[in-house]
């Protein structure tokens, strides 16, 4: 059975986040030649994904159902983090200083200042990150012959999935306007594919 190809993906999971524009078809076969580079890059993402978690946490105790869920996000991204470290040893590579993600940076700076829009605006960035993350784990299933490594990354990309629709939920909650909120994804979303596109293609996960 032939695999299918990039340009056949859909541009997320299930959830509510639809990414306007897909993976650059050189991604992949990019990802796979120089596979030691983008597992180095997806523990940084883990160790920050999880960060942000207990971040969220911290700074919005106050909205319902947030603390608990971020906790368990938090420990669910540190058990992929962990996991991911181990392939890494299994592989003789080592953690890197981490450099900075140009992606998630260009997101940052889409964030609005005003406390509440702030608080939305960092939901929906999250959920967004989640949802790209989403479809190039997905792509890694794909393309990877590994059994085990498919396996994974098919794993991760269906956790990646939930996490974008709780981001979006949790938005939902701290806006009480999910059209509003939506109104807002979209146009961040449009941004999010000139960010993608700005930075080419690289050997990471975004």
């Amino acid at each position: 059975m032939s695999r299918p190809t990039p340009s056949r993906r859909p541009l997320s999971g299930e959830g509510p986040v639809i990414l306007h524009s897909a993976t650059d078809p050189r991604w992949l076969p990019l990802a796979l030649e120089r596979f030691d580079e983008v597992l180095v890059d997806h523990a940084h993402c883990e160790k920050k994904a999880a960060a942000n978690a207990l971040s969220m946490l911290q700074v919005y105790p106050d909205l319902p159902g947030l603390p608990a869920q971020m906790a368990r996000l938090a420990r669910e991204e540190s058990a992929h983090l962990a996991r991911v470290l181990d392939l890494m040893a299994a592989r003789g590579l080592t953690l890197t200083k981490d450099v900075g993600d140009p992606y998630a940076q260009g997101l940052q700076k889409l964030i609005r200042t005003p406390s509440e829009e702030r608080k939305v605006d960092r939901l929906l960035v999250a959920a967004i990150i989640e949802a790209r993350s989403c479809e190039r784990l997905s792509l890694l299933a794909e393309g990877l012959e590994d059994p085990m490594l498919r396996r994974f990354y098919g794993e991760l990309a269906q956790s990646e999935d939930g996490h974008q629709s709780l981001f979006f939920r949790l938005a939902v909650t701290a806006s009480g306007d999910e059209a509003a909120v939506r109104e807002r994804l979209e146009t961040l979303l449009a941004r999010e594919a000139e960010v993608i596109a700005s930075i080419g293609v690289r050997a990471a996960i975004h």
